[in-house]
C-alpha cells in the first residue's frame, strides 16, 4: 500500500479508537461524579508526543483556532437551551458574577502571583485574568440533570455564559501592557463598553435574523436546518468579532434569542447542536491535551505553586469575589457556598494562556503550564465534589 495512504489509514483508525476512548469516559466520569474535561486531557496526553508518540500538536495558533470555534458551538448550544424568560429573574446577579467577579479574582490571584514569581505587577495580574473566568462547557455539564434551584442554576449558567468577555478584555488589556504599549485608560474602558454592548446589540440582531430564517425559510431536507443554525452562530462570532466587540458573547446572546422564538425542526436542530457541542469538548480538551508537555507541567514548581495558586483560587479568591458580587442579593449563606464552590475552570482560561504565547511575551510558556494545572486541579476537587456539597447544604429545587 502506498505509505501515505496507509499512514492516513492509521491516523483515522487513531481518532476513532479515541472518540471510543472518551465517549466510555464520560459514562465512567459520570458514575464517579467527575469532569469529563479531565479524561479528555488525559486521553490527549497518552496519545501526544511524549507517550505513545501517535501524533505531534504544538501550534499555538491552531490550538487557539479550534479551541474559539469549540467554544462557538459549546455556548450555541448551551445558549438555545437556556429559556431566557426563566433566566431574566437572575440576570443581574450572573452580570454582577461576570464582570465584578472576574476583576476580583484577577486582582486576588494577581498579588499571590506577585508574591510566588518575579513578575511585574502587570505580568501578574494577567496570571489572574487568565483564571478569572469560569468556564461554559464545565459549569453547562455539570448543572445537566442535577436537582439544583433554578436560582442557583440560571445565575451560574448565565455568569458561566457572559463572563468571557471581561476575561477577554483584561487578559487583552494587560498583554497590551506587558508588551510595554502605552496604556489609555479612558480606551480601555471604552473598549469594555463597546465589547459588552455590541456583543449585546449585534447578538440580538443576529438571533432576530436567525429566529425568523430558520422559522419562515423552507428547506428541501429537515437536515439542513442544523446546519443553518450552525452557520448562524459561526457567522455571529466571526462578525462580533471583526467589529471589535466579543465573538463568544454575540454568540451566547444569538443562540438565547434564537432559542426563545418557534423554529421549524427544533428537536432535529437541538439534537445536533447537542451532538456537536460534545464532539467539540471531547475535540478541544484532546487536543489540548496533545499540545501540553506532561514532564513540564508536572515539574515540582508548576505542582507546588500550581496547588497553591489552586487553593488561592478556591478557598479565598472565588468566594471574596462571590460574596462581594452578590451582596445586597437576594442569596443565603448556602447559596453563596454553592455557587462560590461552582465556579469551575475549563476550556477557557486554557485557551486564554494560548494568548501570551501568540503575543510571544515572556513567561508565556509558565503561564500555560500554570493555568493548565490550576483547571485541573479545579475540575477534580471542585466538580467531584459539587454534587456531594448540594446535598449536603440542602439545596435542591423542592427545598425551601
Amino acid at each position: 500500500m502506498i505509505p501515505a495512504v496507509q499512514q492516513s489509514n492509521i491516523t483515522i483508525l487513531s481518532i476513532s479508537l479515541i472518540l471510543i476512548i472518551s465517549i466510555l469516559a464520560v459514562k465512567f466520569s459520570a458514575k464517579v461524579n467527575s469532569p469529563s474535561l479531565v479524561f479528555f486531557i488525559g486521553i490527549g496526553m497518552i496519545f501526544g508526543s511524549e507517550t505513545v508518540h501517535l501524533f505531534h500538536f504544538d501550534d499555538p495558533s491552531a490550538a487557539q483556532l479550534i479551541g474559539m470555534l469549540a467554544l462557538v458551538v459549546i455556548l450555541f448550544d448551551g445558549g438555545m437551551q437556556t429559556n431566557w424568560q426563566s433566566l431574566r429573574p437572575h440576570a443581574v446577579p450572573a452580570l454582577s458574577l461576570a464582570t465584578i467577579g472576574v476583576l476580583l479574582t484577577t486582582i486576588v490571584m494577581g498579588l499571590v502571583a506577585k508574591l510566588l514569581f518575579p513578575f511585574s505587577w502587570p505580568e501578574a495580574l494577567l496570571l489572574g485574568a487568565l483564571v478569572g473566568s469560569t468556564d461554559a462547557a464545565a459549569v453547562f455539564a455539570m448543572l445537566k440533570g442535577k436537582d439544583v434551584s433554578n436560582k442557583i442554576t440560571y445565575t451560574l449558567e448565565g455568569e458561566s455564559g457572559v463572563n468571557d468577555p471581561m476575561a477577554v478584555f483584561l487578559t487583552t488589556s494587560l498583554i497590551t501592557v506587558v508588551t510595554n504599549e502605552t496604556p489609555n485608560s479612558l480606551s480601555f474602558i471604552g473598549d469594555f463598553i463597546w465589547q459588552m454592548g455590541g456583543a449585546i446589540v449585534f447578538g440580538f440582531i443576529i438571533g432576530k435574523l436567525g429566529s425568523k430564517g430558520l422559522h419562515r425559510m423552507a428547506l428541501s431536507a429537515s437536515g439542513l436546518y442544523p446546519l443553518l443554525a450552525l452557520a448562524f452562530a459561526l457567522f455571529a462570532y466571526s462578525f462580533g468579532s471583526l467589529l471589535q466587540t466579543s465573538g463568544l458573547l454575540t454568540v451566547y446572546i444569538a443562540a438565547i434569542v434564537i432559542g426563545s422564538h418557534p423554529l421549524r425542526q427544533r428537536y432535529t436542530i437541538l439534537r445536533f447542536n447537542e451532538g456537536l457541542s460534545w464532539i467539540a469538548q471531547i475535540g478541544m480538551f484532546v487536543l489540548l491535551g496533545m499540545f501540553v508537555i506532561p514532564s513540564d507541567l508536572f515539574s515540582f514548581s508548576i505542582i507546588a505553586k500550581g496547588l497553591l495558586l489552586s487553593f488561592t483560587l478556591i478557598l479565598i479568591a472565588r468566594p471574596i469575589a462571590t460574596n462581594i458580587a452578590v451582596i445586597r442579593m437576594d442569596f443565603n449563606w448556602k447559596e453563596r457556598c454553592f455557587i462560590s464552590w461552582a465556579g469551575l475552570r475549563g476550556a477557557v482560561p486554557i485557551v486564554l494562556a494560548l494568548f501570551p504565547m501568540l503575543a510571544q511575551i515572556e513567561h508565556s510558556q509558565l503561564y500555560f503550564n500554570l493555568i493548565f494545572f490550576i483547571v485541573l486541579t479545579s475540575s477534580m476537587i471542585q466538580g467531584t465534589s459539587l454534587p456531594w456539597l448540594g446535598r449536603k447544604l440542602d439545596l435542591s429545587k423542592n427545598s425551601k
